[in-house]
């Protein structure tokens, strides 16, 4: 009898098409992209000084540091959107982003006196930023959440999480277009708490949104 049912229940099975797993996360991200990017230009709309922002290195540390979560998350989220799929060794990579920002904001603050470092975290829009970030990455978490459970993640738990900072990367380096804080203890703090935001989102969602 239980045969049986394991034939009954295996004989519909086919073979899961060459490249599934990328072209359902690239569709995901194309999509949750062009409606984040949408958004953040009709809503806030972009830098004023574009020229001057072209030629400063923190406005392109500020894309660095975004980029390399989203970067990282989404080759993480390639390996556990499989069954049994693990990130293995692709966690650590995370590492460089927050060493790198963590060394550019103490070079920028040692020695300033305190209201400079004062300024240096905190900008001019420190209580918004992690909430708009979060916020622009709504989308495209959505879209991933879409993505995946088509597929067969089986930790998902942490594939939630890793979806959660892979929009959040995504979010963030939008958000760059916009944003003209200048400080990288600002970034080191306010960005990172905006990734953090679906990220944390994403780890508590995943057990019940990507079950199958």
């Amino acid at each position: 009898m239980t045969e049986d049912l394991i034939d009954r229940l295996t004989s519909d099975l086919r073979p899961a098409r060459k490249g599934v797993v990328g072209r359902r996360l690239a569709l995901a991200l194309a999509a949750g992209l062009a409606v984040s990017l949408v958004g953040v230009l009709l809503s806030l709309g972009p830098r004023a000084d574009y020229p001057q922002a072209l030629l400063s290195r923190m406005f392109w540390m500020k894309l660095a540091y975004a980029g390399a979560f989203a970067t990282v998350g989404v080759f993480c989220v390639e390996r556990l959107a499989r069954p049994a799929g693990a990130a293995g060794s692709r966690l650590r990579w995370l590492a460089a982003p927050l060493i790198g920002i963590a060394v550019a904001a103490a070079l920028q603050m040692v020695g300033k006196p305190a209201a400079q470092v004062h300024r240096l975290v905190m900008g001019d829009s420190a209580m918004v930023c992690p909430w708009v970030i979060a916020a622009t990455s709504a989308p495209l978490l959505i879209a991933l959440i879409w993505a995946v459970r088509g597929l067969a993640p089986t930790r998902l738990r942490l594939a939630g999480a890793l979806m959660g900072l892979t929009a959040g990367g995504f979010g963030a380096l939008i958000y760059c277009l916009h944003c003209p804080e200048a400080g990288a203890p600002f970034v080191a703090i306010w960005y990172s708490l905006g990734i953090l935001i679906p990220c944390a989102i994403g780890a508590l969602a995943g057990p019940r949104l990507l079950r199958w």
